[in-house]
């Protein structure tokens, strides 16, 4: 976990989004939001304190390269309300779509 315990915007990734997310995030707090970052490892089984984390935050965002599995599993597991960040085109993320995703996704409200 990278940021904040809780706030709220909590970016979760897994596998190759790290570094798109991580940069997403630190340009986000330069920009006054309170945004947080957290990588899984591993997927199964889910680290014990997942929910704990996941409920800390206001809104969850799962960035993922593919049709949303992790986000899938989170909503089953965790009945938390994610929202989906899916690109599907072969190529990473970059960081500025991510940005982009979430100022729109939060209206540009500044912590």
């Amino acid at each position: 976990m990278e940021g904040a315990p809780s706030g709220d915007v909590l970016l979760v990734g897994w596998g190759s989004t790290y570094g798109s997310i991580k940069s997403a995030v630190t340009g986000l707090r330069e920009s006054g939001h309170s945004v947080s970052q957290l990588h899984l490892r591993h997927i199964n089984p889910f680290p014990r304190n997942l929910g704990t984390l996941l409920s800390a935050f206001k809104t969850v965002i799962v960035p993922e390269i593919n049709s949303g599995q992790l986000i899938k599993l989170l909503r089953a597991k965790y009945l938390v309300d994610a929202v989906g960040f899916n690109v599907v085109r072969g190529l990473p993320l970059r960081s500025e779509e991510i940005e982009g995703f979430v100022e729109k996704h939060i209206g540009g409200n500044h912590a």
